[in-house]
């Protein structure tokens, strides 16, 4: 992409940004009431800290939330299935004990008399012997069907088993899920109380300042921005960035994939599956997606996984550029890599 069209989304985003916090501030201050007195620069300050913190806190969160959310239907499919062998297996087993029913019915019903007097008595001793052979051979079969049958059983168990710790499995992340999804709003409902506390045109100002430091990181203080020279790691990575750079100024929004709205590894994951490639939901699986590399070697397309527990991803652009969706309250945009601690980069 010429690098005059990436100014021209950086400005976007940034226009972007500050008409929704100025729309936010307009929605939630009141039209009849006074606007709060403007806090002092050192207040500002504060609440912007604070705010950031809770977004950030929002967004290790989110992770969890889609982590628990990706096990749910993991664990919903396997149950399903687990559940399916199990009624089989028993249909299975139920017809190998009526076959050995008729069996017993058979053998009380013949008096239980012995092998020697029924061969006396028999008025045709070679066609009894025929079928004393045969019935050995049946006896063979009965024995093998109970062995069959025991068998059956104990694998039976062991499917209930293991449908059985799926199912609290289950249960676990079902209540992660709700857990996850609780922090999320309460971290994000405290943010927003605190914007709140600062008024319609303070929320502004700090949307506008927020996405103008951005540009600068990325910018680097110049009046544009430079991606380098450096050719993408691939054909996909390249569809996989360009797809990225599209979403520039999309809002964030914890648990999205797109296409209109993002979480960080949410973008990761509609990117690269507009290049053909199928990523796992969270940033801390996306970290073991492909080869992990030094960021010295990274290529535009690559994965950038930031902080210590891998809570945020972002899409090397080159130039020791990202874009991703930073958090809650601000849209997909570029940014340094060096604007949060790296904890290491995957090639895909």
């Amino acid at each position: 992409m010429p690098v005059h069209r990436r100014s021209q989304l950086l400005t976007r985003a940034l226009v972007l940004t500050a008409a929704a916090a100025t729309a936010l501030g307009a929605a939630t201050g009141g039209g009849a009431q006074a606007a709060p007195a403007s806090p002092d620069p050192g207040d500002r300050q504060d609440v912007k800290t604070q705010v950031e913190q809770l977004y950030d806190e929002a967004e290790q969160a989110s992770e969890r939330f889609n982590a628990a959310q990706e096990a749910q239907r993991r664990l919903q499919g396997e149950t399903t299935i687990l559940q399916g062998e199990i009624a089989l297996a028993q249909d299975q087993l139920n017809g190998l004990r009526g076959d050995l029913a008729m069996v017993a019915g058979a053998e009380y019903r013949g008096g239980g008399m012995t092998q020697t007097a029924q061969l006396i008595l028999s008025p045709d001793p070679e066609g009894y012997l025929a079928r004393a052979r045969t019935q050995g051979q049946a006896a063979v079969r009965q024995q093998e069907t109970l062995h069959e049958l025991i068998t059956r059983q104990r694998r039976l168990d062991q499917r209930r088993t293991e449908a059985a710790d799926k199912l609290a499995e289950l249960d676990r992340t079902r209540r992660s899920l709700a857990d996850s999804k609780q922090q999320v709003q309460q971290r994000l409902a405290g943010a927003q109380k605190l914007l709140n506390g600062l008024g319609a045109v303070e929320r502004a100002r700090l949307a506008v300042q927020d996405a103008r430091d951005a540009e600068q990181r990325a910018t680097r203080g110049t009046d544009r921005l430079d991606l380098g020279t450096a050719p993408p790691a691939s054909e996909r990575g390249a569809a996989a960035l360009a797809a990225a750079v599209r979403m520039i100024g999309s809002p964030y929004v914890y648990g999205a994939t797109g296409p209109h709205a993002f979480d960080c590894s949410g973008l990761m994951y509609y990117s690269w599956r507009q290049a053909g490639v199928t990523l796992p939901r969270t940033s801390q699986a996306q970290a073991y997606a492909g080869q992990r590399i030094s960021l010295s070697e990274a290529r535009p397309g690559d994965l950038v996984i930031f902080y210590r527990d891998m809570h945020h991803v972002g899409m090397y652009a080159g130039g020791g550029v990202i874009v991703h969706a930073p958090r809650p309250g601000a849209r997909v945009r570029y940014e340094s890599v060096t604007a949060m601690p790296v904890s290491g980069v995957v090639r895909l």
